[in-house]
C-alpha cells in the first residue's frame, strides 16, 4: 500500500484512521455525531457558530439542524468534496476529492483537531485520540473508485447488530446512495450512483453486496495491524 501525501487537485483519495492503540474513539451516539458533522460541515473554511449546540441537534432523518443558506456558503466556498464515508467505533473511512492545493490536508487537520479537543473535553483525558496523522491512498481509476466505495460502506456489516441492515447505519453514506441523500450537495455521490442510474437493472445496494471490494483491502488502504 502506498500511503498518498502529495496530493493532486481533481483526484480521489481514501482517507482514513483509527484510535491511538485501538482504542474506541467514537464510544457514544454523540461522539458520532460529532464527527459526522464535522466531516460535513468542515469542507470549506467558512466559519461555523455555535458547533456543539448544533452537532446534538442530528436527527437520522432530518440530520443537522443547521440554516439553508449556511449550507449554501459551505458548498459555494468548499475546498474539500466528501464522497462517501463511513464512522465505526474505533475508526472512520472517507472518500474525497482534493479541489485545490493541500485542501484535504487543511480540511483532515480541522476535523481531527476539532475533534481531539472534543474528545478530551467530554472524558477529561489527553494524549492522542487518533494513531498518528492520518492516511490516504490515491483512487487511480473508475474500477477502483466504484469498488473502493464499496468497501467503505460494506464496513457496518463488522458491527452485529448492523449485520445485513447496513443500508439503515445512520453513520455512513449508505442510505444516501440508496434510499435520498440526506445532506443534499454536502455530499457528491454523482460520480458513482449517476452510473446506476444510466445502467438499466443496475442497482448500487446490490453492488455494494456482490463487490469483492474487501479481497482489495491491500490496495484501498486497510487498517488491519
Amino acid at each position: 500500500m502506498t500511503l498518498q501525501r502529495s496530493l493532486a487537485p481533481g483526484e480521489y483519495y481514501h482517507v482514513f484512521n483509527r484510535g491511538a492503540h485501538k482504542f474506541g474513539i467514537f464510544r457514544e451516539k454523540s461522539d458520532m455525531q460529532r464527527f459526522l458533522f464535522e466531516i460535513l460541515y468542515f469542507q470549506s473554511p467558512t466559519p461555523i457558530k455555535n458547533v456543539s449546540r448544533l452537532a446534538c441537534s442530528f436527527s437520522p432523518q432530518e440530520g443537522f439542524a443547521v440554516p439553508d443558506e449556511h449550507i449554501e456558503r459551505i458548498i459555494e466556498k468548499r475546498s474539500t468534496e466528501l464522497v462517501a464515508f463511513c464512522i465505526m467505533p474505533n475508526h472512520f473511512h472517507l472518500l474525497l476529492r482534493e479541489t485545490g492545493e493541500s485542501s484535504i490536508g487543511r480540511y483532515m487537520q480541522r476535523v481531527l483537531e476539532g475533534y481531539t479537543r472534543f474528545f478530551h473535553t467530554k472524558y477529561k483525558s489527553s494524549g492522542h485520540v487518533f494513531q498518528g496523522t492520518y492516511r490516504s491512498v490515491h483512487v487511480k481509476d473508475d474500477d477502483q473508485l466504484m469498488h473502493l466505495s464499496a468497501y467503505i460502506h460494506r464496513n457496518p456489516r463488522e458491527l452485529a447488530a448492523w449485520k445485513g441492515k447496513e443500508e439503515q447505519y445512520p453513520w455512513s453514506s449508505l442510505q444516501d446512495f440508496t434510499i435520498a441523500n440526506r445532506w443534499g450537495g454536502l455530499i457528491v455521490p454523482d460520480i458513482i450512483v449517476s452510473r446506476f442510474d444510466a445502467t438499466p437493472n443496475s442497482n448500487y445496494a446490490d453492488f455494494v453486496k456482490t463487490s469483492p471490494a474487501k479481497l482489495l483491502e491491500e490496495e484501498f488502504g486497510t487498517l488491519q495491524a
